[in-house]
């Protein structure tokens, strides 16, 4: 049997794959600081017997892109957006550090400063807590500050801002870690207060991309069955002879 078959299933995993991945990014459009998923195609020959004149398509997943998405600004105290590659430091639900740049932040019933999902933020020297009747506010730099009703302002803590020098690991909750431990914090580091960023997934790239997928997707298909007609063909070419 020709080895044209099992490349084009190949092929068409490869496609249908490329599909969830652009579906995913597609699905985030409108989520705050979300970083698409990038995908790439590598062609790998098919050794054995002859020529090497077939080759595989597999997928591999390059990571992330990690270019700044559209600044929003909200006005809000407790938004904020990480300029350049810096991101903000939560507790994931597992109890280990992570790092997003989703910077829509809320003061809890304890009043710990927690993210909308309710993930613990993180500052240098750990969760940030809000006095109660006070009014919160988040310079550039990151520092937490309060203002009591006297209007004495007060530091409670400074976000805890990392700059990763290589890209990190994205987990199942979306959240980023890095394969080396715990970050350090970036004291230079700095964010806009009042400002959300955007998802950086452009949708018409997108819808562009998934129009293209799905055509790639139905060329597999159609040689799976000219694949299956020559070996029909060819069967009966040897009957007819023998």
């Amino acid at each position: 049997m020709d080895r044209m078959i099992y490349l084009s299933m190949a092929g068409a995993k490869m496609n249908m794959q490329r599909q969830e991945v652009l579906s995913h990014n597609l699905a985030n459009v409108s989520t705050t600081g979300f970083r698409a998923e990038l995908q790439a195609v590598r062609a790998v020959p098919v050794r054995g017997d002859g020529a090497s004149t077939r080759v595989y398509a597999l997928d591999t997943t390059v990571g992330y892109d990690d270019s700044a998405g559209p600044i929003n600004f909200t006005g809000r105290a407790l938004d904020v957006a990480m300029r350049g590659k810096s991101m903000l430091t939560v507790q994931a639900l597992d109890g280990t550090e992570a790092y997003t740049r989703a910077g829509s932040l809320v003061v809890d019933a304890q009043g710990n400063l927690v993210t909308q999902s309710g993930l613990q933020v993180m500052g240098d020297g750990g969760p940030i807590n809000i006095p109660p009747n006070t009014q919160p506010s988040i310079a550039p730099d990151g520092t937490v500050s309060v203002r009591q009703q006297g209007g004495i302002t007060t530091p409670v803590g400074r976000l805890k801002l990392v700059t990763p020098e290589a890209k990190l690991n994205r987990g199942d909750d979306g959240l980023f870690r890095s394969p080396d431990g715990d970050l350090p914090a970036d004291a230079v580091a700095q964010l806009q207060d009042g400002a959300l960023e955007g998802s950086n997934v452009n949708p018409i790239e997108t819808m562009v991309s998934m129009i293209a997928a799905a055509r790639q997707f139905e060329t597999q298909m159609k040689m799976m069955q000219t694949a299956e007609q020559d070996e029909k063909a060819a069967a009966q070419l040897l009957s007819n002879g023998g």
